[in-house]
């Protein structure tokens, strides 16, 4: 029971965590979303409806109470027989109470870490949603400045050709390049409506201001090595640890199934109100009957009780094996997210090495082909890749961002 209390202490504290801790804008949301989020609320209603069970099931029968009343008197040698009061209480077998008490308290210790399970998996997916946003809000930056740039291109051509160095062709060139531009911008702006709804839907609010982002988005990194990580999903992950306290259950379950299999024993007291007898002169004449009395209730038709048994014995094995099953998914989605961290690292180092020789190469060209010494086609072709490496590049950042988050909630974070 203490630590059921310990609990309850700690998830009064929880939504309050992430604030004294927080050190991006993503966090802010998160907390938002944890304090909000009525799926991971109704959660947390189950697990206090389970916890409302433990005094429940740990309590003993009701006693039960009696009163007869003799309509025609039964006559003893000391007087008649006039009514009867009993009381009685029945007690199962020694334990059983106590193993049920804990099969309930286990099982609400594993409705607590689904409900860990799914503020892990809330973090994630609100992560997951910012850094697609963030990603979102960069292209549309990113390309709204390419805009520009090729506004100056078009200048630029305009004056070569009037001026007999260059040809209308050019102007031509980035006249499609800006159509297609314009088109991709209308279509990135029209995107940011349905993912907008899709995160206020995960902090179930309706958000008043633009989505706080930072000019260049944070990296996040894994803090400790991918082999402690293996160990601390293995150990922390709130699925394993929730089937870990419903396999406990069932082995209490077990417990008070052998327990039920065992006599029971019922202690009673019965209390005669004799009256006075006219022919008897004796010191016990009209004196009150009492009688204790002793039950024992024999389980004899095994079969139910051995059914009931290897039924709860069955439940556990069960557990043991999707708790295995469970166990190697998370190995092999917990290598996935390696991968793609490792990945998305590896490109952030790379497109920040390509935008640079992009940006170099386009600074030569637009001198060069201000004194109508570069072609520029070439100039379009470099243009190109330097708008491309921008946007993978930060594409890349979210993507690295996302494979953290993803592995902070294996980890149960």
């Amino acid at each position: 029971m203490k630590n059921i209390i310990g609990y309850t202490m700690v998830i009064g504290l929880i939504f309050c965590s992430e604030v004294l801790f927080a050190q991006t804008p993503l966090n802010t949301y998160q907390e938002t979303a944890a304090i909000n989020n009525p799926g991971i609320q109704a959660i947390f209603k189950e697990y206090e409806m389970v916890m409302q069970k433990v005094p429940q099931i740990a309590a003993l029968p009701d006693p039960m109470f009696g009163f007869g009343y003799f309509i025609s008197a039964v006559q003893t040698k000391t007087g008649p027989q006039e009514a009867v009061l009993s009381v009685s209480q029945s007690f199962p077998w020694f334990g059983k109470l106590d193993a049920q008490e804990q099969a309930t308290t286990e099982r609400a210790k594993a409705v607590l870490e689904k409900f860990n399970n799914e503020r892990s998996k809330l973090n994630f997916k609100l992560a997951s949603t910012y850094n697609s946003l963030y990603v979102l809000r960069s292209a549309i930056r990113i390309t709204d400045e390419n805009l520009n740039l090729l506004n100056t291109f078009k200048r630029l051509a305009k004056v070569h050709f009037e001026s007999g160095r260059g040809s209308m062709v050019d102007v031509l060139r980035i006249e499609m390049e800006l159509g297609e531009l314009e088109n991709q911008l209308q279509y990135l702006q029209e995107s940011k409506q349905p993912l907008m709804a899709e995160f206020e839907q995960l902090l179930n609010t309706k958000l008043d201001v633009e989505v706080e982002f930072p000019k260049v988005l944070w990296s996040d990194t894994l803090a400790i090595s991918k082999h402690l990580i293996m160990d601390s999903v293995n150990i922390h992950n709130p699925s394993i640890l929730s089937l870990q306290h419903e396999l406990l259950s069932y082995n209490q379950d077990v417990i008070a199934a052998r327990k039920t299999a065992s006599p029971s024993f019922t202690l009673g007291l019965n209390y005669t109100f004799i009256g006075e007898s006219a022919g008897y002169t004796g010191n016990d004449n009209g004196k009150d009957a009492i009688l204790p009395t002793l039950g024992v209730k024999i389980p004899l038709y095994r079969k139910k009780y051995n059914g009931l048994i290897r039924e709860k014995e069955m439940a556990s094995e069960s557990v043991v094996l999707k708790k295995q099953d469970k166990a190697n998914q998370l190995q092999t989605e917990l290598k996935q997210g390696f991968h793609k961290y490792d990945d998305a690292k590896r490109r952030v180092l790379l497109y920040i090495k390509l935008k640079d020789y992009a940006q170099q190469a386009m600074n030569i060209l637009v001198t060069e082909y201000s004194s109508a010494e570069a072609n520029f086609e070439e100039l379009i072709r470099i243009n190109r890749k330097l708008l491309k490496y921008e946007l993978e590049l930060e594409k890349a950042r979210a993507e690295q961002n996302t494979a953290v988050a993803y592995i902070n909630y294996l980890m149960g974070k």
